[in-house]
């Protein structure tokens, strides 16, 4: 399996497997326009014998709030084949994307889904940090990550996603 940042010739194959991992076009249609808009800070493909078979998307949030911590990213979409899901594809994706977070200085990163899949990261209910997301959202399932540590502190504040998530 190798994991390697999208290329231009990989963006058909990116949109079916969100397309297919998520049994709709919402998230494949949200990917292509954060990236359109320059919002992808890290977009990774997993290959198989040369066959994208999964994907995972960074963009920038922002933090309202007095003192706000700066440079975090929202983890979001994250899409695995049907057929290879469950094989580790998924849990490779978010550690090399992370990793490259890290990497690129970027200080925390938010994600909102599975409670039992994202804490295997570190990820943890974001109200710890007095984070809350802008979206109608389990207090389980809105979780954060401090790539450095204290970068979120107890500073708290409301994350607020690309305007194109409304749509998603």
């Amino acid at each position: 399996m190798e994991i390697r940042e999208e290329r231009p010739e990989d963006i058909e194959s990116i949109h079916r497997v969100n397309e297919q991992a998520f049994g709709q076009p919402v998230e494949a249609n949200l990917v292509d326009f954060l990236r359109r808009a320059g919002q992808a800070v890290g977009s990774l493909v997993a290959l198989e014998t040369d066959r994208v078979v999964g994907h995972v998307l960074f963009s920038p949030v922002t933090i309202t709030g007095e003192n706000s911590p700066e440079k975090v990213l929202g983890l979001a979409p994250m899409a695995v084949l049907p057929e290879l899901q469950k094989t580790g594809v998924g849990t490779l994706l978010v550690k090399t994307g992370l990793d490259q977070c890290r990497h690129l200085g970027y200080r925390a990163v938010v994600v909102l889904g599975h409670p039992d899949y994202y804490p295997r990261f570190g990820f943890v209910p974001a109200s710890r940090f007095g984070l809350k997301c802008e979206y109608d959202a389990p207090d389980e399932a809105f979780m954060a990550l401090e790539l450095e540590p204290g970068a979120l502190g107890n500073r708290g504040g409301t994350v607020k996603f690309h305007p194109e998530f409304n749509n998603a």
